[in-house]
């Protein structure tokens, strides 16, 4: 059996980003080490793997970067969610509530049969807005949202709680 592989020393801490107060967790210092990022995928391949997805769904845009080589791996089909007027064609939308506001989610029409098994991925799992209505979305067109996932969860946000599917996660951080 391997050591343990310490992915938490190749996440990059940015204070006060993308405004004061905020602590950015930046995974683009994991996606530098080769090391670090395969260990990563792999981490994840094993969560997901197990849930026998058609296909993995990324959301817009750090999602696109974990879910598209994992689904290279498990020889599935990848599937973007993005924000209006990203995405060609015809799309179907979410409308969903944040903080202050609304946003809107949306995904090709034709990219989900219905009854295909699904998971979402994601980066982060912060408060769970964005992935709850990824969800929410997959599962109006017809998908199977058997799970979703990210590398990394801040636990005390409690995001997950907003998720009612079963959520994997690699690396948490509790404040």
């Amino acid at each position: 059996m391997k050591p343990e592989f310490d992915l938490k020393a190749h996440v990059r801490h940015v204070p006060d980003f993308p405004k004061p107060g905020i602590l950015f967790y930046d995974i683009s210092t994991l996606l530098l080490n080769p090391e670090a990022w395969r260990e990563t995928v792999d981490r994840l391949k094993t969560a997901i793997e197990p849930l026998k997805p058609h296909k993995l769904v990324g959301i817009e845009s750090r999602g696109f970067l974990v879910s598209a080589p994992l689904a290279y791996l498990l020889g599935i089909g990848f599937v973007m969610v993005r924000k209006r007027g990203k995405l060609p064609g015809e799309v179907i939308r979410h409308h969903y509530d944040l903080e202050y506001g609304q946003d809107v989610v949306e995904v090709q029409a034709d990219a989900i049969e219905p009854g295909e098994r699904v998971v979402v991925l994601d980066d982060l799992l912060a408060t769970g807005g964005t992935m709850a209505a990824a969800i929410q979305l997959l599962r109006q067109v017809g998908g199977d949202v058997v799970g979703a996932a990210s590398i990394i969860e801040l636990t005390f946000l409690a995001g997950r709680e907003r998720l009612n599917v079963p959520f994997s996660t690699i690396l948490s951080y509790d404040s």
